[in-house]
């Protein structure tokens, strides 16, 4: 399908309001757990936002998993830009899209949280540590999240029948955030952090909120799709560098493999017979 034709279709429009609706309620959900309660603005503990998260994370995919892939994040969408299991179109405007969806959300906290506590919900690197550390740790806390997001995304779509697969994905991203909420807010997501930036004006140090987490998803897609998946082959990863169909070579692997486990099964019935 061209772009023109990609343009005019419902199914193009409906998958970008997806990805701004999904993104907005992911940042709401996040920035209100993460919100100052009490006249003295006493701060939650890091266990509050990394369960919001987790948790809204489930609820998205049950949402919006068959309409988009619920990835509310550009570094999930840049993992699937550069494993080419999303083309150029669809993934600049999801990012466009969830980055409009978490300024949104972020827009709601500043009308009615006051101005003392709106610094609070901006991801910031920790007075104790560096840029590095937390980038670092952007990386890693976004690396398993989207190796269980690959992970989980093979199984479907080979029909392997995971009930739990999307438990996975929640559970992974509170494992990430706690992992980095003391040295970086534990954030994983561009948009996230992008979202109350943009509101408060606070940039200091938010290009690690956009390099640590595109590195480890793009890291993580790469491994799982090209080291690690059943599918995974030196065809493969040839094509996806040559920019040829994937998808013709991912199935003459499967293909493969499946005649290989045939004749492996056959082999043990004709020793069988042979000794009868």
């Amino acid at each position: 399908m061209g772009i023109r034709e990609e343009l005019q279709s419902r199914q193009f429009w409906c998958s970008l309001l997806a990805e701004a609706t999904g993104t907005l309620i992911f940042v709401w959900i996040v920035l209100g757990a993460s919100s100052p309660a009490g006249p003295k603005d006493v701060l939650p503990t890091s266990l509050q936002p990394a369960l919001a998260a987790g948790l809204v994370a489930i609820s998205l995919a049950h949402c919006f998993g068959k309409i988009s892939g619920a990835q509310v994040n550009p570094a999930l969408t840049m993992a699937f830009l550069c494993t080419r299991k999303l083309d150029a179109l669809h993934a600049s405007s999801y990012i466009l899209a969830q980055c409009l969806g978490a300024i949104l959300a972020s827009g709601f906290f500043y009308l009615v949280l006051p101005s003392s506590a709106i610094g609070q919900l901006v991801t910031k690197v920790s007075t104790e540590g560096n840029a590095g550390q937390a980038l670092g740790m952007e990386l890693f806390s976004t690396f398993q999240l989207a190796l269980t997001i690959f992970a989980v995304e093979d199984h479907r779509r080979h029909d392997l029948g995971e009930p739990a697969g999307i438990l996975a994905i929640g559970f992974s991203v509170i494992a990430g955030a706690l992992a980095a909420g003391t040295f970086s807010g534990g954030s994983m997501n561009p948009a996230r952090s992008l979202g109350p930036a943009v509101i408060t004006g606070f940039w200091e140090h938010h290009w690690v909120y956009w390099l640590g987490p595109i590195l480890g998803a793009v890291l993580a897609g790469v491994s799982y799709e090209f080291f690690f998946a059943d599918s995974a082959s030196r065809e493969k990863l040839v094509a996806c560098l040559t920019c040829r169909d994937i998808e013709i070579v991912e199935a003459a692997s499967m293909s493969r493999s499946s005649v290989s486990a045939a004749a492996q099964a056959k082999s043990p019935d004709k020793e069988e017979h042979g000794t009868e």
